[in-house]
């Protein structure tokens, strides 16, 4: 199993990034896959799910700003992050399976960071 995550940066309170993971070593399509976060001195969280059938599920934190998303032609897990604020500053983790405060498998993160 191979993760690697990108698209992370430095946003302002309100703006907007997309995160991408490319996946390799597994069958992608038919994978429960899974976006964790884990800020400086916190515990690992539970960001967000996708389904084989796209069956979406997001923490209460996120839900309505952030949208995950799948294209199985590339192999890509995607996460649009909206409306950012201060708080979802943190690594954030593309994951096979269903995982939050530990994870099988995780790729090595993309740092997102909100600040003015």
């Amino acid at each position: 199993v191979h993760l690697v995550e990108s698209g992370g940066g430095l946003v302002q309170p309100g703006g907007s990034l997309r995160l991408s993971c490319t996946a390799s070593g597994f069958t992608f399509s038919s994978s429960y896959m899974t976006w964790v976060r884990q800020a400086p001195g916190m515990v690992q969280e539970w960001v967000s799910s996708i389904r084989s059938d796209n069956l979406t599920l997001y923490a209460d934190s996120v839900k309505g700003r952030f949208t995950i998303s799948r294209d199985n032609t590339k192999n890509t897990l995607y996460l649009v992050l909206n409306a950012l604020k201060t708080e979802d500053t943190a690594m954030y983790y593309c994951a096979k399976g269903w995982c939050a405060s530990k994870c099988d498998y995780r790729g090595q993160g993309t740092q997102v960071t909100v600040s003015s």
